[in-house]
């Protein structure tokens, strides 16, 4: 039998998607994949079912349909508050997760250098191997997330073709200051590097922090694939939905990928959601202040536990710190509080570019009640 590639030798199915099945396997709650256990608002699933009965089967244009690119140019415009070319400026995807790939496999070579903030949402390193790129980490040092400017000078000065930011972040929940974000950018233009945004946590950020969209800061929007998803933003993650935005010379390139790739996104689907694209401010609103509770429901908990966590300001995940338990594989303790406290989680290795073990994150993107029974049994962590 011929040997199978090399590159699938170098990295390691999700953790977080085993995570999910360990939790399975043993009945527990799920705090580790992060997706929600509510149904969509039901006008969304209502278009859903209408488009069906609209024989909407058949392949849309590879790169997204009109009328979807249409309302996510003006939801954009809206948001980001730069006028958004829906034919020449944006390309939909199979969820944010293949708007990374396609943005990397757009704008990186074989041999290129792609700088990533450590820890990361897991996919990354992948998508790098993947694209035949090499990463590179810059750290983001516990329990606050700031990184060293000095560390992350030397990091683009090495010769970057890409850095790929997550902002809010997943894991950690960082949300970047307009100050970070233009040391970054300025780094990016002194050093002619492409910046890869993941901004699918940008209508999850808890006040005082704000999103800021990073292709706005000065010089960046010729610079800047933003890869984001409506998954998380309609509790539509079994959808597949994201897309990647970008001046028109990269998307020209960007189309072309993506079609080999995947050829295009669910038809049906891409029709249904442009009802939830239309949705007022005001549904941004409710869904903040909603994340907002529930992560106030979790953190209430964990502050009984005596356990040192990291107060998330985006995106809907907290890193807790288990270093106290003594286990010298944070694979081990997540196996053994599933099992035993009956609650999944995340080993944070999974993130960590450096073999780090005294994390597990947690998610919140569930309804009180999960949270309450999931906070109960994490009562008897109490140190």
């Amino acid at each position: 039998m011929p040997r199978t590639s090399q590159r699938t030798a170098v990295f390691t199915e999700s953790l977080i998607r085993e995570m999910s099945r360990v939790a399975a396997r043993h009945g527990a709650i799920n705090l580790a994949q992060g997706f929600p256990d509510w149904d969509p608002p039901p006008a969304l699933v209502q278009a859903a079912k209408d488009a069906m009965d609209a024989h909407r089967h058949q392949y849309a244009v590879t790169w997204g349909s009109a009328e979807l690119r249409a309302a996510l140019a003006a939801k954009l415009t809206r948001f980001v508050g730069v006028p958004v070319d829906a034919d020449r400026e944006l390309v939909v995807t199979c969820g944010a997760t293949e708007a990374m790939m396609v943005a990397m496999m757009t704008v990186c070579d074989p041999g290129d250098k792609v700088g990533l903030f450590s820890p990361f949402y897991e996919n990354y390193n992948a998508d790098a191997i993947l694209t035949g790129a090499r990463a590179v980490h810059v750290p983001l040092h516990p329990p606050h997330y700031r990184f060293d400017p000095t560390e992350l000078r030397r990091v683009f000065a090495d010769g970057l073709k890409a850095f790929v930011l997550c902002n809010p972040s997943n894991p950690c929940g960082r949300v970047f200051t307009r100050e970070e974000l233009l040391q970054i950018a300025a780094l990016a233009e002194e050093f002619d590097v492409f910046v890869l945004t993941d901004e699918v946590y940008e209508h999850i950020v808890y006040a005082p922090h704000r999103h800021t969209y990073f292709s706005t800061l000065p010089g960046m929007a010729s610079r800047t694939l933003m890869c984001s998803s409506l998954s998380k933003t309609f509790s539509i993650t079994g959808w597949r939905l994201g897309y990647v935005q970008a001046a028109p010379e990269i998307i020209a390139q960007a189309r072309k990928v993506h079609d080999f790739l995947t050829v295009g996104a669910a038809s049906p689907l891409q029709h249904a959601v442009v009802t939830a694209l239309n949705y007022p401010a005001s549904y941004y609103d409710g869904l903040c202040a909603e994340y907002a509770a529930s992560r106030d429901v979790l953190l209430s908990y964990l502050d009984r536990t005596g356990l040192v966590y990291t107060t998330p300001e985006g995106a809907y995940f907290v890193m807790l710190d288990i270093s106290p338990f003594g286990y010298a594989s944070d694979v081990e303790f997540a196996h053994w509080m599933t099992r035993e406290i009956g609650v999944a989680s995340v080993p944070g290795s999974s993130f960590f570019a450096n073999g780090e073990n005294r994390y597990v994150r947690l998610n919140f993107a569930k309804r009180p009640e999960t949270l309450h029974a999931a906070g109960e049994r994490l009562l008897r962590l109490k140190r």
